[in-house]
């Protein structure tokens, strides 16, 4: 029997974890940009789905951002000749949040219609655990509170990521034994990009001070407070009704009020990337700080007011 990398295994391993639930006979799809991650996902993937029964594709979308950026989405496509269908993706770079969050945004858009295209049952993501662990300190620097740091989960949707548990370092070594040239975007070293200067400044200097331990450390916090998240999310639910009784919100934890009103926000139409801590905590203080005050402004124009008790959606 030949040698088998340990890095290779625990790709392969991550992946038939991560498919072990789909249904035989069903199409995944492996979004690849040609790095690292997305290499040795496709590798494994491309090993680990005939096994289990399931047909793997490939796509690849290029962004049009950098100069021969068709030749090189052809070139991803051209290492895994035996996935099929194999696709490359050419999206217009546009929209609010800025380029990162513009590219993001269409990069997904391309993804979810080329999975309902081919009707393929999970679209295959190369994030691993220091993407999650980056994906942490950027919400806690922003005050994005348990939601943000909760992470990015594991599947949702169609999205799935089976490398949350593998490290960056070892989708590399894994590329290093199957022979795969792994290609470095210069945007990920772009210190114009909050993720970038996290990923080259900040996380190392946490490993220096407080061990490489801290990786999956952050990454073990994004869990843990996902499933706290979920439960609470649950149990807020339970309480979103079409029109909101003060007092029977006056005695919940603050907590699952203030999940409540999020939910309740988004009910009424209020986009949930719009919603912030501060249209939130407006609401609130109608609940908890009453004096009066006008209608809560939401995002899209929505308006929110205290009326014979209740908090209801208002025109002017």
């Amino acid at each position: 029997m030949a040698f088998l990398p340990a890095p290779v295994a625990a790709t392969r391993r991550a992946v038939r974890s991560g498919l072990s639930s789909l249904p035989r006979g069903s199409l995944v799809l492996v979004a690849c940009s040609g790095g690292a991650d997305s290499l040795a996902l496709a590798a494994a993937t491309g090993f680990v789905a005939p096994r289990l029964g399931l047909r793997a594709g490939l796509i690849t979308v290029d962004h049009g951002l950098q100069e021969g950026s068709a030749e090189r989405a052809a070139g991803v496509l051209s290492v895994f000749p035996d996935l099929s269908p194999t696709l490359a993706v050419r999206v217009e770079v546009v929209g609010p949040g800025g380029p990162e969050a513009a590219a993001r945004n269409a990069r997904y858009a391309a993804l979810e219609e080329a999975a309902g295209e081919h009707r393929a049952s999970a679209i295959l993501l190369g994030h691993t655990r220091d993407d999650q662990a980056e994906t942490v300190l950027l919400a806690l620097a922003r005050g994005a509170g348990p939601r943000g740091m909760s992470g990015m989960p594991q599947r949702r949707g169609l999205l799935l990521r089976p490398f949350l548990d593998v490290s960056r370092a070892e989708t590399r070594k894994a590329c290093a034994a199957l022979g795969l040239t792994v290609w470095n975007d210069p945007h990920n070293h772009d210190p114009a990009y909050a993720r970038a200067r996290v990923r080259a400044d900040l996380l190392p200097a946490l490993i220096a001070a407080l061990g490489p331990a801290v990786v999956g450390n952050l990454a073990r916090t994004a869990g843990q407070l996902a499933a706290d998240t979920e439960a609470l999310d649950a149990l807020a639910a339970a309480e979103v009704r079409d029109e909101l009784v003060v007092t029977d919100l006056s005695v919940l934890p603050d907590a699952i009020r203030t999940r409540v009103l999020h939910q309740w926000a988004r009910r009424l139409g209020v986009s949930g990337g719009a919603l912030s801590h501060r249209h939130v905590a407006a609401m609130d203080a109608l609940i908890t700080d009453w004096h009066g005050q006008g209608p809560a402004a939401l995002p899209g124009g929505v308006l929110v007011a205290r009326r014979e008790g209740c908090l209801r959606r208002v025109d002017l």
